[in-house]
């Protein structure tokens, strides 16, 4: 009996090797069950190897895609079988969620495929048995056995269901070694050292066959299937300068109108892509004398793709794959439609701010010199998101954008930027992925994740969103962390680049800026918090600093109270058993003292800034440590003041159903809930211009998070206290150090205690009545009389002037007849 391909999984990873036996076995008879079961090979073994390698970390979200584009792990496997796991991946996506038909010549495709990336997988991570050198596919295996063929045409649902279990399993492990003993970390340092310590690897793994494939494969995605030989392929062009004056193109893709749009240029894998450029050019001055068009020019070695419109002086860049007929169409019209961008002028409806308009024509600066990317670094509040929409509509009246990309990492982000879209650009029809993934429009708003897993998608038609679908795409909050996660994202389409942050420029991090091919500290442009708050397009802070003795000192057992010292006895403390000292740092780990939020919450409500004339604290975001501690400060908060009937203060934290409804209402001036306590979902990105009061309940070490969470309060709000009184400051409450760590230098003596309606109606009675005693007293006595108009009592009673006051009948002010008789 013939020996399978993959006998040398099975001592080591028996999961991973019936997976590939499968596939290997249903390869002639169910190819499509066999390019999934192949597909599922790959994912348990990137599972082990991510779960066992200390040089990969899981991906934030599970899937075989994920771990594929991880970039650590592309470096791990070299591109050769890194291009061969993709081609896997793509066949069985195809064959599991589009429905596409293979036939079994593809399935054996996919499965000598699988055999040389299990090859290099035994090879790097096996103990117990390594795969044979040399190991040559052997494709007699697929052609034996045709009973077990029929019978596990029977049992492919039952090797499925088994398959899924044991990947639970798998996942369970994972779980299992999060927490690592001293074995785990000594077998991994064995597996990094074995990798380090691998010899050169002698296994011949077919890189031509595997490059053409891929690269049929990318070009079909992009609806260029059905390539004919002579004119699709190896088509012949003259003049060339060689000795026989005619080369043959690789590649010619052809227009609806018989005019060449594109020519591919394919090297070998083993060499650099680049080598292929001279000889693209001159394929491309071939057709163009041939054709009367210059097509756009790309050349690969089947992992690199680059793309070249040299008739308009750009230079080459990278991309993920192939653009379609129609946005290659678009390329070229570009050439004699596109107008410079400086010549765009942005409108003022939009974003007309000075700053906003000089960081739009810096962009244009930028874009126009033949740049692709550019950095803004706009303080929280100053209106990024305004500044991108006239951006976007600049970029399009210039005929550079057709389709635009905003990306952000929350939902809520993306909402507000779709109702932005919408609001200031409306016939950009903005299209949230998130809520409605086969929407269509100009502008399209989405998480990161989202667009990842779009990506990945595609139907019989190919991909939906390829490598040229977009023009522009905008990053929210650009930052290192960003780009590491989703790098695939930026590398896959060939766009315009912008990113949004509102960290300060000092303190972006050197990565971003290269990411951006921008020198550290040197954004394109940039607008400050001080800056802002100078030419007063954002308000300034009142710092508080709250000392409470827990929070700053951490608690002793022996201080406690009677009462206190019964809660320490009751928590549960783990094996290590009670403690008698938690510190300063522990606190919201160990123990939520109630005395403690207490008093921070009657601070709050005392020295907070009040809105409605002083009846009613103004919106306030209470930062809390986690979610229980979130949810300990509500029933406080509820416990302490009743009368508000548990809608006043809200806990908003993720996982909470409806917790984006609390979000909106709270967005809603008037409207409960006036305290949002948060957990993350409000530390950025909200915009609700009537915040008044800021409570930091935890500890922030992030200098960019903390002037993000800061930015919640920054923004303007007019007539906030009334018609022609808009806001000019909100209040910080800082529990636990923040504005000392970060160098605010906060004020350490509580603020003054603001005074409701009522009390000063009664002070302005008060006043008015002594200025009558003032006015009435000589004219009595004989003496002549003095004239006191109300708005000349020293009232501090803002808005109201004599015309108010003569709703108040006790205060009419109608002559000396009147007062002789109320007195």
């Amino acid at each position: 009996m013939t020996a399978s391909n993959f006998a040398h999984l099975e001592p080591d990873f028996p999961a991973v090797h019936a997976a590939a036996t499968s596939a290997e076995r249903l390869a002639m008879s169910e190819p499509e069950a066999a390019a999934i079961l192949a597909g599922k090979a790959v994912e348990l073994a990137l599972g082990w190897a991510f779960a066992h390698d200390a040089g990969l970390t899981p991906p934030a979200q599970t899937g075989a895609s994920r771990m594929i584009n991880d970039p650590d792990l592309r470096t791990i496997m070299g591109q050769k079988v890194h291009a061969k796991a993709r081609f896997i991946n793509l066949v069985r996506n195809k064959s599991a969620h589009e429905g596409a038909t293979l036939k079994p010549e593809g399935a054996r495709q996919v499965v000598e495929e699988l055999h040389h990336v299990l090859h290099w997988f035994g090879r790097t991570y096996a103990r117990r048995q390594k795969p044979p050198e040399p190991n040559n596919f052997d494709p007699a295996p697929l052609t034996a056995r045709a009973d077990l063929v029929r019978d596990a045409r029977r049992k492919i649902e039952t090797t499925d269901r088994e398959l899924a279990k044991r990947t639970e399993e798998l996942e369970e492990l994972r779980a299992k070694y999060a927490s690592l003993d001293d074995e785990l970390k000594a077998k991994r340092a064995e597996v990094a050292k074995a990798r380090a310590d691998q010899i050169a690897d002698p296994h011949d793994y077919h890189e031509a066959e595997t490059r053409l494939r891929f690269i049929d494969l990318l070009l079909a995605e992009a609806g260029w299937s059905d390539l004919k030989e002579g004119r699709d392929l190896e088509y012949r062009v003259e003049p060339m300068p060689n000795e026989k004056g005619h080369g043959v193109a690789d590649y010619v893709l052809w227009g609806a109108d018989g005019l060449p749009l594109a020519v591919v240029e394919a090297k070998r894998t083993r060499r650099d892509p680049a080598e292929g450029k001279r000889q693209a050019e001159l394929y491309a001055d071939a057709l163009e004398a041939m054709h009367g068009r210059r097509p756009v020019i790309f050349y690969t070695n089947g992992y690199e793709h680059w793309i070249w419109d040299d008739a308009r002086k750009i230079p080459p860049r990278r991309l993920g794959g192939f653009k379609t007929a129609l946005e290659l169409g678009e390329m070229i019209a570009r050439r004699n439609d596109a107008k410079p961008l400086v010549s765009q002028t942005p409108k003022a409806a939009i974003a007309g701010r000075p700053y906003q308009t000089r960081a739009l024509a810096r962009i244009a600066e930028h874009f126009d010199g033949g740049s692709r990317k550019a950095l803004l670094v706009m303080a929280t509040g100053t209106g990024k998101t305004r500044t991108v929409v006239a951006l976007v509509d600049m970029m399009v009246r210039a005929g550079l954008v057709k389709r635009a990309l905003f990306l952000a990492d929350r939902i809520s982000l993306v909402r507000q930027a779709r109702n932005a879209f919408a609001a200031h650009l409306p016939d950009s029809s903005p299209v949230n992925l998130v809520t409605d993934p086969p929407g269509t429009g100009r502008v399209y708003v989405s998480t990161y994740p989202t667009m990842m897993n779009l990506i990945d998608r595609a139907d019989r038609s190919g991909r939906r969103f390829g490598p040229g679908h977009f023009d522009l795409v905008i990053i929210d909050e650009a930052h290192r962390s960003i780009y590491k996660r989703y790098r695939a994202i930026f590398e896959w389409f060939d766009s315009y680049l912008v990113g949004l942050t509102a960290t300060p420029r000092d303190e972006v991090d050197r990565d971003t800026y290269r990411m951006f091919d921008l020198d550290p500290g040197h954004p394109t442009d940039f607008y400050g918090l001080e800056e802002a708050i100078e030419d007063d397009f954002l308000v300034p802070f009142d710092p508080i600093s709250l000392p409470t003795r827990f929070m700053r000192e951490g608690i002793r057992y022996d201080d406690l109270s009677d009462e206190e010292k019964d809660q320490w006895d009751e928590l549960e403390w783990g094996e290590a058993g009670r403690r008698e000292e938690v510190t300063a740092g522990e606190i919201n780990t160990y123990l939520f003292n109630a005395d403690t939020v207490d008093k921070v919450l009657a601070h709050l409500m005392t020295h907070g800034i009040r809105v409605n004339g002083g009846d009613r604290i103004g919106k306030t975001i209470i930062f809390a440590a986690n979610k229980a501690h979130a949810k300990f400060i509500e029933d406080r908060f509820n416990a302490g003041w009743p009368s508000y009937g548990g809608t006043f203060a809200r806990s908003i934290v993720h996982g909470e159903s409806y917790a984006q409804s609390l979000i909106d209402s709270f967005s809603i001036a008037g409207k409960e809930p006036h305290i949002a306590i948060s957990v993350d979902m409000l530390d950025t990105g909200v915009d609700v211009p009537e915040v008044l009061n800021l409570v930091f309940f935890k500890l922030v070490r992030s200098k960019t998070k903390f002037w993000q969470m800061v930015g919640r309060g920054t923004r303007l709000c007019p007539d906030l206290f009334g018609p022609g009184t808009r806001k000019t400051e909100f209040r910080i409450f800082d529990v636990c150090g923040n504005l000392e760590f970060f160098g605010s230098n906060p004020e350490l003596s509580d603020p003054a205690v603001p005074k409701s309606l009522t009390e000063r109606l009664i002070e302005t009675r008060l006043k008015v009545v002594q200025a009558i005693d003032q006015t009435v007293s000589p004219h009595v006595s004989g003496e002549p009389a003095v004239t006191t108009k109300p708005d000349e009592v020293g009232l501090d009673l803002p808005g109201f002037s004599g015309e108010r006051l003569a709703h108040f009948p006790s205060l009419s002010l109608e002559g000396d007849r009147a007062l002789e008789v109320e007195r």
